[in-house]
């Protein structure tokens, strides 16, 4: 798993700085000259790459000149770190596909949600001895938060956080496209759960399916 560790390395650092660049577009259009902001402002993310990516350079110096020139900038640097996260998806599908193809088969599982749990399955091949090792290592167990009459549990906290959104990703996925979880949201729901209780729920059905599909002899 250390190729795949390596990767996601390089492969988080990119989205952390796409989205931070992204961040900084966004600010400097709420302070920009009213023309820029007017323009700007009501685009989506990619409408407002898309469109500062094509700004061009006038040689002067006022206001609005230079923040297009900057906003040019980061459109850039936005779409080269793009660039460099399909590249480096390109070099992870493979490493998944051949170290646990049961995974990757799971609906709502893809190459990069499947590198993360490999990664934190890999890391700490002492959590694997049983499906409910692995659910705390996930941060998915639940732990007990009962008072008297009142019997609940709460959030856990704890685990490896990628592994834990990466099971959130799924559980969001197959809210879209698997009828089963919708019927198990509808059905929950109706008992009373709210819908991060029922995610929770989800998260830790997940985390199961997850463990019997993990190739546990390779992580070891």
């Amino acid at each position: 798993m250390e190729s795949l560790r390596v990767l996601r390395v390089a492969r988080c650092s990119a989205r952390k700085s796409k989205a931070r660049a992204l961040n900084q577009m966004r600010s400097l259009v709420s302070t920009a000259p009213d023309d820029i902001r007017s323009e700007l402002r009501r685009t989506t993310g990619k409408q407002l790459v898309a469109r500062c990516s094509k700004f061009r350079s006038t040689g002067r110096t006022d206001p609005t000149s230079i923040t297009k020139i900057a906003l040019r900038s980061l459109a850039r640097r936005i779409n080269d770190l793009a660039d460099e996260i399909a590249e480096l998806d390109l070099l992870i599908e493979p490493i998944v596909n051949d170290a646990a193809p049961d995974l990757v088969a799971l609906t709502g599982v893809g190459p990069e949600i499947a590198s993360a749990l490999l990664v934190a399955a890999g890391d700490n091949p002492e959590r694997l001895r049983n499906e409910a090792t692995f659910a705390h290592l996930c941060g998915v167990a639940p732990i007990d938060a009962s008072s008297g009459k009142h019997q609940r549990h709460r959030l856990n906290r704890g685990g490896d956080r990628q592994a834990n959104s990466a099971l959130w990703r799924i559980v969001l996925t197959r809210l879209v496209y698997d009828p089963r979880t919708r019927d198990y949201l509808e059905r929950r729901t109706k008992e009373g759960l709210s819908k991060k209780e029922t995610i929770r729920c989800l998260k830790r059905y997940v985390a199961r399916e997850v463990f019997n599909q993990l190739p546990r002899e390779r992580l070891a």
